[in-house]
């Protein structure tokens, strides 16, 4: 059971997750995490992977001893901080792994059959006046993953009937037939697609950089279902202006939800606005997740998806 008024919700939530929030807690709202604090004894924080937690705000609220967050992602936390207090962290991890394979699949669909430009070729009646160009096939071609973790190994399983070659990098390897390489720029060598679903940490940051596009080359395609920090995109825009890699399909950008202007004038880009884990049935997972760890933490109960940190 979990008190009343004892959570605070920090940063906004979409409606679908607001509604499983008011089922199942009475919590206080804080829409703006850099506004002062509303009165209260709380002693947990619920909030959303995107809405990044100040510092300050926790100082603020000395009686807190959960952040739970609705989504894989905890680097809007600030993870030192909350060590050293002795707070502890939760995320929602598996629950969106369906949603957001699914979106990466049909990015890099779209992205190498220029599914986008077809239609509006067809709406735009150009059809009548010329064929549509020619793209290229999926199958036979080389697929690398940066980050094999749950996201990684489902998304690796869902390509295999599409008759490509799968290979993946990360920390070390794991107990998998995929072939491990083991760095990112041997990876991109050995790629025609080369798609991200790495978690942000200061290791990961900025690491698709000018060497490892000039890696992945003319023919190869960058899929970014991460997060925007891993790459470089400064690097990114060149390489795409160029023509130094055949094309990107970005869902997470450095800045959102201003992204690189650069990005929305190329044609050679798929845009999509953080939406891999965006569906109604998702959102409810997710949402009820972080339920089900605040509810541990009332409890003291071991929480379900602790971040170990």
């Amino acid at each position: 059971m979990i008190p009343v008024n004892s959570v605070l919700q920090v940063g906004q939530f979409p409606d679908i997750m607001q509604m499983e929030i008011d089922k199942r807690l009475s919590a206080t709202k804080m829409p703006d995490p850099k506004s002062k604090p509303p009165e209260g004894s709380f002693t947990a924080i619920i909030t959303r992977s995107n809405t990044q937690i100040p510092q300050g705000l926790l100082e603020q609220l000395p009686s807190v001893g959960l952040v739970a967050t609705c989504g894989v992602g905890y680097d809007n936390l600030p993870l030192d901080y909350l060590k050293a207090s002795g707070i502890k962290a939760s995320n929602t991890p598996g629950v969106l792994n369906d949603a957001v394979c699914e979106l990466a699949i049909g990015m890099l669909f779209s992205l190498v059959r220029r599914i986008p430009e077809a239609h509006a070729f067809v709406q735009n009646k150009a059809w009548s006046k010329g064929l549509f160009t020619v793209t290229s096939t999926l199958a036979g071609k080389r697929v690398g993953i940066a980050g094999m973790g749950r996201i990684g190994q489902d998304l690796a399983k869902r390509l295999e009937p599409f008759k490509v070659k799968i290979a993946y990098t990360g920390p070390s390897p794991k107990a998998l037939t995929y072939d491990y390489y083991p760095d990112l720029k041997s990876l991109a060598n050995a790629s025609d697609v080369l798609i991200l679903a790495c978690p942000a940490t200061p290791e990961t940051d900025k690491m698709v950089n000018a060497e490892v596009l000039d890696a992945l080359g003319s023919s190869g395609y960058l899929l970014n279902i991460a997060r925007g920090s891993v790459v470089d995109e400064g690097a990114l825009l060149v390489a795409l202006q160029q023509k130094k890699i055949a094309g990107a399909a970005l869902d997470v950008f450095e800045n959102e939800p201003n992204p690189n202007p650069g990005f929305l004038i190329l044609d050679n880009v798929l845009l999509t606005p953080h939406i891999g884990s965006a569906t109604t049935e998702t959102r409810q997972l997710m949402t009820n997740l972080a339920i089900d760890n605040l509810e541990a933490f009332y409890n003291q109960q071991p929480l379900l998806t602790e971040v170990i940190n």
